[in-house]
C-alpha cells in the first residue's frame, strides 16, 4: 500500500489556515472525487482506494493518505497536486 505523508510549515492564524485547508480540500475533492468532513482540526477524506486526513496544527499542516493498489499507481501525480495546492493555499 502506497502512502503520502506531507508536512508543511505555515505562519497563518488558525482561522486563516483552516480556510486555506478547506479550500484545498474542496479543490482536491473536485479533482479526485473524495468525500471530506471536519472533526475538530482534522479534515478526513476518503473514497474507494484512498483514506487519509489533513491535520491542522498551530504552525504545521500534515497531509497523510493511504492509497490502495490502483490509486498507488498515481501516487506521484496525487502528491504533486497536493503540494501544488498547499503552495497556493498555505504558501
Amino acid at each position: 500500500m502506497a502512502r503520502i505523508d506531507i508536512r508543511r510549515k505555515h505562519t497563518l492564524p488558525m482561522k486563516d489556515a483552516r480556510k486555506a485547508v478547506d479550500k484545498l480540500a474542496k479543490q482536491i475533492s473536485k479533482e479526485f472525487d473524495v468525500a471530506c468532513s471536519w472533526d475538530g482540526n482534522v479534515l478526513a477524506f476518503s473514497r474507494s482506494g484512498v483514506d487519509g486526513h489533513i491535520a491542522l496544527e498551530k504552525n504545521e499542516v500534515h497531509v497523510y493518505a493511504e492509497l490502495g493498489f490502483l490509486m498507488g499507481v498515481m501516487k506521484s501525480t496525487i502528491e504533486s497536486e497536493i503540494n501544488r495546492h498547499l503552495d497556493e493555499q498555505i504558501g
